[in-house]
């Protein structure tokens, strides 16, 4: 048995989760509400206050959707009560980030500036050198981030460029002299 697939996912206050024909999956919380269609051949209960998923054989393309529909639900369920959030940096001499309304302006050496729209239901929040990516759903603020981070990604030599606050930057050591 997938052990992820079969842990119970709890329903936080507040929150209420729908199940409808096909699959289609409603999670309403206090920061919004989320809808997914999930693959029909899984079961999902609602018990109370938890989310259990079972599958109906051991199928190899049954296993590999039964972990894979759990964490989506819980996903969702996390969303909507909490939010998500990916936090970027900008390092580089002239690297700058700006809002203007829901368009993100970044200045990162090219001979124009690059504009990005905020996704419907992403919020982006630029304070000195970070830009900060809020939303519900996981799945669109993570992919956001990427976007941003691949208009200019850091580079191993000075460490210029985008990057997750998290990530380390692996350093390479520059062209020496000739002797």
């Amino acid at each position: 048995m997938s052990r992820i697939g079969r842990m119970p996912i709890a329903i936080p206050a507040g929150v209420t989760v729908e199940v409808a024909e096909n699959n289609k999956v409603t999670v309403k919380g206090p920061k919004g509400t989320l809808e997914r269609v999930l693959p029909i051949e899984m079961e999902i209960k609602v018990e109370g206050a938890e989310v259990t998923v079972s599958r109906p054989n051991d199928l190899k393309r049954m296993k590999s959707l039964h972990g894979l529909t759990r964490t989506l639900i819980n996903n969702m369920v996390i969303g909507v009560n909490d939010g998500y959030q990916k936090e970027l940096e900008i390092n580089g001499v002239g690297y700058r980030a700006s809002k203007k309304g829901k368009t993100l302006v970044l200045a990162l050496g090219y001979s124009h500036p690059v504009e990005m729209e905020d996704p419907e239901g992403i919020e982006s929040v630029v304070a000195e050198n970070k830009i900060t990516i809020k939303g519900i759903d996981k799945e669109k603020v993570g992919q956001y981030a990427a976007e941003i981070r691949a208009k200019r990604g850091p580079e191993p030599y000075k460490g210029k460029g985008i990057k997750y606050v998290d990530e380390t930057i692996r350093r390479k050591v520059g062209k020496t002299g000739k002797k």
